[in-house]
């Protein structure tokens, strides 16, 4: 999972975030992520996959977030980090949504297509991917810029689970491995959230230049 990165200054963070690459992938990713969005809240329901309506509300709750995080570009270190602050909390909520979603499925759901999952999830993961590649870059700046980066590299990873949940469900017969999936996703955000969390609140409190003289660990 995510270990400490490099803080940026306040100045080194602000010339970052007022580079015009970075706002220009925020908008590339605000865009695919809105689209995706629509196309799976329809095909999660029409397929009966709560891994597929899991995926979509990340794909939602991201689109949000990256509008957020280009309203905020330019601004102090501290506005920023509460900023990703907000984003963090709204990871964990949404992992906990989702495990609700998958407990309920789990009494009331029906076998999903599994067909529906590998053609979404496949278009999903080539979405996911571009996007996470062009944010690699960015992915040790302020708590904000590594948000964005968590959010992209959790959902291809989500991707591929759903695609083995696909063949699972096909093999099986059961919808057990689309739900186990989608409290993988949960897990995956929930423990995003805290890392988020956690940075955002020692920016906020002024401890990250501080902290980036002795931290050096990376992102995985």
């Amino acid at each position: 999972m995510p270990g400490c990165n490099h803080c940026p200054s306040d100045e080194a963070a602000k010339s970052a975030a007022n580079n015009p690459g970075f706002r220009k992938v925020l908008w590339i990713a605000l865009i695919a992520n809105a689209a995706m969005f629509f196309i799976e809240v329809g095909a999660s329901w029409s397929a009966g996959s709560v891994s597929l309506l899991a995926d979509s509300l990340d794909f939602g709750g991201d689109a949000a977030n990256y509008a957020l995080s280009l309203f905020v570009l330019g601004m102090a270190l501290q506005t920023r980090a509460k900023a990703a602050l907000l984003k963090g909390v709204s990871m964990g909520l949404y992992g906990l949504g989702v495990l609700g979603f998958a407990a309920y499925a789990a009494m009331h759901g029906e076998v999903p297509s599994y067909a529906t999952m590998g053609v979404v999830g496949l278009m999903a993961l080539s979405v996911n991917v571009g996007v996470a590649a062009i944010q690699y870059r960015y992915r040790n700046g302020d708590s904000n810029m590594r948000s964005v980066w968590l959010c992209s590299r959790n959902d291809a990873i989500g991707n591929l689970a759903v695609l083995g949940a696909a063949l699972l469900v096909g093999v099986t017969q059961t919808a057990w491995p689309d739900l186990a999936v989608a409290a993988l996703m949960a897990t995956l955000g929930l423990t995003s959230s805290f890392s988020v969390i956690k940075q955002a609140r020692a920016e906020i409190r002024g401890e990250a230049p501080a902290a980036a003289s002795h931290s050096h660990g990376h992102s995985h």
